[in-house]
């Protein structure tokens, strides 16, 4: 994970803000605390935070390319899964390497293909290019959406970053939010509509989204959208589609520079992605490290419920015996767990999902004494209908998330007279 802010001026200079730049930059240093770097010029600025992963002596950032007499400057965030099959047809195109970093991949692909690179590349990714021949900013987001981008556009320049926190860090954007914010926050929250950046005036690129700030003017476009075809495989068709599916992703996210671990719940999703690593990993005769976690006295207090209806212990020591991993436990704390919601929410600029971003937050940190990647199957659920909820017809067809069903409840926390009343005025929101 790194983290990147850009700050675009079309009026003044901002060569002497450098404060404010620092500022903007030191938000982001536990998204990269390996490296940061900054590109500088007279109304543009470019500002990195790097955890290096892959190729950590020429993959470093902001990457400039000069042509001719200017500069094309890459800000990037992710990881291309497609790095080699690019860089071999970008090689046949006449182009020379210095490395072997997806970043620099990236920009070449640009210089080669324009704004239209971004239909070349198979990844998660969030970047900003500024392009020195028209003095245009070109920024994109991967086609999921799972690195963030926020912007903020004002009357003179625009301002990006990785986190919200970065944009809040220039004086420019005020800490504000109107009714919009605040129906995101108490009635959607953790989730939240796409392009909304809950603060006032802050947006957001969408998943599949790019766009160009030239002359004071922001022009966004969306390159992907999912479009839905008749599934005419078989039974038997449809599983092994499915198996080459998830190994090619989850293989081709194996590649690293550094440590590698992944995450093992017992779910099926960390299974699925464990297992598959682990057969990798015997091929290249190496052994695959193994993380769960765990909590004091759990085994005593454990009681089923809709959401979780077994304990995870059992199924992690299946799939521990079957891959042969080397397994670690993580055991946490409840009144760790209470004291990191704080750092928990900073981490992820807004309310989130309470003592399950707490917990993650003390897990990876544990994790990170050893292992810089890990793979895990957060969201899988999503794909695979694992939640209880898509078995419920009564929960899974009410106007309203699963997770936001009391709206009373969250009414109460505001101050009588802050929001319109009434459920009929929510919905139409």
């Amino acid at each position: 994970m790194c983290g990147f802010a850009v700050w675009y001026s079309d009026l003044d200079s901002i060569k002497d803000n450098k404060n404010t730049i620092s500022a903007m930059s030191k938000t982001l240093c536990r998204r990269g605390p390996d490296e940061d770097g900054i590109y500088l010029k007279d109304n543009i600025c470019l500002m990195h935070r790097r955890l290096i992963v892959i190729d950590p002596d020429t993959g470093k950032q902001p990457m400039t390319e000069v042509l001719g007499e200017n500069d094309i400057c890459l800000v990037y965030n992710g990881e291309l899964y497609n790095t080699d099959e690019l860089r071999q047809e970008l090689i046949r195109c006449g182009y020379e390497f210095k490395g072997h970093s997806d970043t620099e991949v990236l920009l070449k692909s640009y210089i080669h293909h324009g704004t239209e690179c971004v239909k070349q590349l198979n990844g998660i990714f969030s970047f900003a290019i500024y392009d020195g021949r028209d003095e245009s900013v070109f920024i994109a987001r991967d086609p999921i959406g799972v690195k963030p981008f926020f912007y903020y556009k004002y009357n003179g320049g625009l301002l990006a970053a990785s986190e919200i926190k970065a944009l809040l860090a220039n004086p420019i954007v005020k800490p504000q939010i109107d009714e919009q914010g605040l129906m995101e926050l108490f009635f959607i929250g953790p989730g939240k509509t796409g392009g909304q950046g809950i603060f006032k005036n802050v947006g957001e690129l969408l998943p599949g989204e790019c766009g160009i700030y030239k002359d004071g003017t922001l022009k966004k476009q969306r390159y992907f959208t999912i479009k839905a075809r008749p599934h005419t495989d078989n039974r038997e068709q449809t599983k092994e589609h499915v198996r080459y599916l998830l190994t090619d992703a989850i293989e081709r996210q194996l590649v690293s520079d550094v440590p590698l671990c992944t995450f093992l719940s017992g779910g099926l999703d960390s299974s699925i992605i464990s297992n598959t690593a682990a057969n990798y990993y015997k091929r290249k005769n190496l052994p695959l490290h193994t993380y769960s976690v765990n909590y004091v006295d759990n085994k005593k207090y454990f009681q089923k419920s809709l959401f979780q209806p077994n304990s995870d212990e059992e199924f992690i020591d299946i799939m521990v015996r079957h891959t042969g991993s080397d397994h670690h436990e993580v055991i946490l704390d409840n009144t760790d767990l209470y004291n990191a919601l704080f750092d928990a929410v900073n981490a992820r600029d807004l309310p989130g999902m309470v003592d399950v971003d707490s917990s993650l937050l003390l897990f990876c940190r544990e994790v990170k004494k050893d292992f810089t990647v890990a793979l895990s199957g957060e969201c899988a659920d999503e794909l695979f209908g694992g939640y209880p909820w898509y078995h419920n017809e009564q929960i899974l067809f009410e106007e309203c998330f699963p997770w936001s069903r009391s709206q009373a409840v969250r009414r109460s926390i505001l101050k009588s007279g802050v929001l319109p009343k009434g459920e009929e005025y929510v919905r139409q929101r």
